[in-house]
């Protein structure tokens, strides 16, 4: 039988965490090590005898190491199918050695193209090339060969080929293993030189985060997944204290950070189901907290506070407040940072409350694309932001102009209803950068008025009024009369356009049109 009845592996990585120790265990096997450069380096200095790859390519690595596995000799040892007796011919004939087993990671495109003043022909130089032919070509012929792609296999593997060899079931899971981390891997290389956002074909990486206690209800199970270098705010949640999370926490925690990343100010949200039952801002983050808490403070029982800056004891002690002075809870706190007299008071003030930090809060991505999935497939769009710019393009509609500072909590309203589930109406109040009422997810904008108005209450009384959306007809402004707004900005663009601005001119009540669109969903 000859050399078919050598035993061969292929040890090429960049990545050399375990390497050695695993590499002793193939020897121990008797498999002849086949290895190259930087790893062939590492297994000599441990003692560890390997064949250079070139004394099985026949060639020197070449180009700066851009040539070295590419061969027939390589590929073919990895392809050639060992129950195939045509193949096993062909082996013997053309000296072909067996590799049965490929351990191989790749070069750090990943972590070279993280930072931000990269520069392109360094990203090319981390393209690896030979790596993934060696993976795919193993995963293809997995009934033959063994191919292993991450360190954290090579305990549960050694065990497996000390008890007797590795089963085609694990094989195969190996090759599926090897497939998805190619084709995470080529997709950030293609999101990295694509100039074009919406390309005819589109791959979407992720690297599970964590495992979550459960989907949107018990009985589901979930886990978070981010992808690399999406200067994601959430790959950085640290679990502090509490709970563990949920699909629902994750999405409200979020929401959540939405809504607060568009101010510079002290911004503070309480999150529901992904919606917001209140925003507000504060000269200092405990006043904004309370603002937000205050502003529905029913809605607020089991809801998820979020923050823009670091919170300290006071803003902790406003949760204490809402414990005690409602009998309400908070599950979970999700921040910036959080000082530690401030950590240790809400351990003490309820031991299931979650508590996060996710470090900083920073700018969007330019290439930062927003998904939304739907029935065997999804949908990409843009970010809706730079919705400072947008106010430039407001238009007064009304006899009656809004005073400055009307005007002033018309912009904050309109950032907040950015981030509010449409159809959304939201009541600003008169004079504090708070909600006062929020009709959100409503098929009806008349309904989500309703019920924005009466959360409002004595409130609405010289309040603004936002839409997120044109009225289709007058009766929005007319209940809004009722409750005696005193502003009004909405889209505009409805061929009822004249309706609602005759109407408003009669009730006396300013309006403004954004000429933009707020919808989220």
């Amino acid at each position: 039988m000859g050399i078919i009845n050598e035993k061969y592996a292929l040890l090429s990585v960049y990545d050399k965490t375990g390497i050695i120790d695993f590499a002793k265990v193939l020897s121990s096997l008797n498999y002849k090590i086949i290895s190259t450069g930087g790893t062939a380096k590492v297994l000599t200095e441990n003692g560890i005898g390997v064949i250079p790859i070139q004394q099985i390519t026949g060639n020197p690595e070449s180009f700066d190491g851009r040539m070295k596995t590419i061969s027939f000799q390589i590929e073919s040892g990895i392809l050639f199918n060992r129950n195939n007796p045509s193949h096993v011919r062909q082996a013997r004939k053309l000296k072909i050695k067996p590799i049965d087993i490929v351990v191989c990671n790749l070069y750090p495109f990943e972590k070279t193209v993280s930072k931000k003043s990269v520069l392109i022909n360094d990203a090319i130089e981390s393209i690896d090339v030979g790596g993934p032919t060696m993976i795919r070509a193993a995963a293809k012929n997995f009934k033959n060969v063994l191919v292993i792609v991450d360190p954290n296999d090579y305990k549960s593997i050694s065990l497996l080929l000390h008890s007797g060899g590795v089963s085609e079931k694990v094989k195969k899971e190996l090759a599926a293993k090897a497939f998805s981390h190619l084709s995470f891997y080529d997709s950030q290389i293609a999101y990295f030189l694509k100039e074009e956002l919406f390309t005819e074909e589109v791959t979407i990486p992720g690297r599970k985060m964590l495992d979550l206690r459960y989907g949107e209800n018990p009985h589901q199970k979930s886990a978070f997944y981010v992808q690399p270098n999406s200067n994601s705010i959430l790959e950085n949640l640290k679990h502090l204290w509490g709970r563990d999370l949920s699909l629902v926490n994750v999405i409200d925690i979020n929401a959540g950070i939405e809504a607060v990343r568009l101010f510079k100010e002290n911004a503070a949200a309480v999150i529901k189901h992904a919606n917001p039952c209140g925003i507000a801002l504060g000269k200092s983050i405990a006043e904004a907290l309370k603002r937000a808490i205050d502003a529905d403070p029913e809605s607020a029982f089991g809801g998820i506070v979020v923050l823009n800056k670091e919170m300290d004891l006071n803003a902790a002690k406003i949760i204490g407040e809402f414990k005690d002075e409602r009998k309400s809870n908070v599950d979970i706190v999700a921040i910036p940072e959080i000082t530690k007299d401030a950590l240790e008071y809400l351990k003490k003030l309820r031991k299931s409350m979650g508590i996060y930090t996710f470090d900083s809060i920073h700018k969007l991505d330019k290439k930062s694309l927003n998904i939304k999935f739907v029935d065997g497939g999804f949908i990409l769009q843009s970010i809706d932001k730079d919705i400072d710019r947008s106010f430039s393009k407001w238009r007064v509609v009304t006899k009656v102009k809004p005073a400055k500072k009307q005007l002033e909590q018309m912009k904050i309203g309109w950032k907040f209803i950015s981030r509010t589930k449409s159809n959304s109406i939201i009541i600003i109040d008169r004079d504090l950068p708070m909600t006062r009422g929020i009709g959100s997810g409503q098929t009806s904008r008349f309904r989500s008025t309703q019920i924005a108005l009466k959360q409002a209450g004595k409130y609405a009384k010289g309040a603004i009024l936002v839409s997120d959306s044109f009225f289709p007809f007058d009766d929005t402004i007319k209940l809004a009369a009722k409750y005696q707004i005193a502003g009004i900005v909405q889209q505009g663009g409805s061929v009822n356009d004249k309706m609602s601005i005759d109407t408003a001119n009669r009730l006396k009540i300013p309006m403004v049109f954004t000429n933009r669109r707020a919808f989220w969903h």
